[in-house]
């Protein structure tokens, strides 16, 4: 959902997700796809977290490699679109998406992304906050990106502003019910019409 998501936020033209604008720019440079840039990326930040002394999980290792996958696979299948009128649902379908797999995906519990994890690392390090280590990484990120060629807009902004009520939506949906308790409550008396041993 996560590679689903952002190729439909590059296929809409109209501004991409911090890290999207970074791959894209480097994808402009390298010749690569996003998607693979994306995978290498991915791995340098889980490279990064060796000082850190981040943990990855299931999740982190899957996400490094399935999101790039996922997202050139899913820009090879959707055609290209010029007209305003399919671009803003593309926006808005990539934005919401990437919100339902935020949701889906911390919900689990298999490991953050590593970017994610940077984020979490830095901010335990440093004893800054959470909201500053993610600002500060984030506008960098958009600013090499957009240096580079990636694409900031309207879709850039939109993203920020929606994606943290989204996933706070969404990880509300699809947390884990803890299971019922069950505990053994003795009758105080003989229910009536039972059936006794004779």
């Amino acid at each position: 959902m996560y590679g689903a998501s952002s190729a439909l936020l590059v296929e809409a033209g109209l501004g991409l997700e911090p890290w999207n604008v970074l791959h894209e720019g480097l994808a402009e440079l390298t010749g690569l796809t996003i998607g693979v840039v994306s995978i290498i990326v991915g791995a340098a930040v889980l490279l990064l977290w060796i000082p850190l002394r981040q943990r990855p999980g299931l999740g982190t290792v899957s996400n490094v490699f399935v999101v790039g996958l996922a997202m050139d696979g899913t820009l090879a299948l959707v055609p290209d679109v010029h007209s305003l009128a399919l671009r803003v649902p593309l926006l808005v379908a990539g934005v919401v998406l990437n919100g339902v797999a935020t949701g889906l995906y911390i919900s689990a519990s298999f490991g953050p992304g590593p970017r994610d994890g940077l984020m979490t690392g830095l901010h335990r390090r440093t004893g800054r906050s959470v909201r500053l280590v993610r600002t500060v990484l984030e506008v960098a990120v958009v600013a090499t990106g957009f240096a580079l060629g990636g694409t900031v807009g309207v879709g850039t902004v939109l993203y920020a502003v929606a994606i943290g009520p989204l996933a706070q939506l969404f990880l509300k949906v699809f947390a884990a019910r803890p299971a019922p308790v069950v505990s053994a409550v003795v009758a105080p008396g003989q229910p009536e019409r039972a059936i006794l041993p004779g």
